[in-house]
Order: C-alpha cells, then structure tokens, then sequence
C-alpha cells in the first residue's frame, strides 16, 4: 500500500500544479475521481486493464471511451503519460493524493471520529470546532459506533490518530504494567 502511494505522488502533484495553474482544481477533481471509479471497476480491471494482449493507448482509448465526456482532453493526455509509465492501477491512488493536495490547498480536512456511543449534532459541533480551531482548517466530520470502546472517542484527521477512548487507555495502562 505504501509502494501504491509512493508511486501516486509525484503524478498527482504534477496534475494538482496543472489544474492550479489552469485554474481548473475542481473540474480535475471530478475528471480523476470519475476515472479512480472507472479503474477500480473490477470488470475493467480484469478486462482491459490486465489484459497484455492490448497495447497502453488501447487501454487509454477503453478507460476515456467508458468515462466519456466527463473527461477533457487534458485529462485524456494525462492518462496517456499514466499508461506509457504503465501506472493505470495507481489511478484510484493518484486521484486519492490529488484530493489530499487540494484539501490542503483549501485548508480543508476530513475528520473520522469512532465513539463508543451515537453523537447528537451538537457534540459533533463541539469536536468539529474544537478541531478547526487546533488545526487551523476548516473541518468536515464522519461518525461511526464501535461499542467495543467502552467510552470515549478516536480521531483520525489525516495521518494523525488521537485514541481518548477508554479501551485504548486501558491497553496504555496495561503496557505500562507490563514492562
């Protein structure tokens, strides 16, 4: 997974550079999110991505065939370049650091939070500008119950983690028993 993300960055740093400079961040973000979709198709992948029988522009031809107009020229050309590197696969990837780029750009971050219990709009309100306030960014939150935690909360924002549930203050606790 690393080694996928590895590869991604640098295509999706030049195509967030071109769309910045074109002016045109939000229409690439759809263009390679409809393209990440496309290529993550299992039928796709299967068929005409894995396929060795077809050449990389045959391949290109298929992907820009199936998504139509919702992708430009510009868009079609960066497949090309993808395809020649033979990095089509990493394309969910690529569109993924792309979104990562333009978040940042935005000073956006999405934020997931696990709890052990359903949180009422207004502890979300609570958490979300907490957030924005530590992290100077505007925050969009997701909420999911995993009532193995006993109390409390985790936080994922981006690659950091904030374990305050209690299950995870007991496994600190009894790690710290333990040595």
């Amino acid at each position: 997974m690393a080694e996928l993300s590895t590869v991604a960055r640098p295509y999706a740093k030049a195509a967030f550079e071109h769309a910045v400079e074109r002016k045109a961040l939000e229409d690439w973000s759809g263009m390679l999110t409809t393209v990440a979709r496309v290529v993550d198709n299992d039928d796709m992948r299967r068929r005409v991505l894995g396929n060795p029988r077809l050449s990389s522009e045959q391949k290109v031809a298929a992907l820009v065939d199936v998504c139509g107009d919702a992708v430009n020229d510009e868009v079609a050309n960066f497949l090309h370049l993808v395809s020649h590197k033979g990095r089509l696969m990493a394309l969910p990837a690529i569109a993924a650091q792309f979104e990562l780029l333009k978040a940042q750009q935005e000073k956006r971050m999405d934020v997931d939070i696990v709890s052990a219990f359903p949180l009422d709009d207004a502890q979300q309100d609570k958490l979300a500008s907490a957030l924005a306030k530590r992290l100077n960014r505007e925050i969009s939150i997701t909420t999911q119950v995993d009532e193995s935690l006993l109390g409390g909360v985790i936080l994922r924002a981006g690659d950091t983690v904030i374990d305050g549930s209690v299950r995870g203050r007991l496994n600190r606790l009894h790690e710290a028993l333990s040595v």
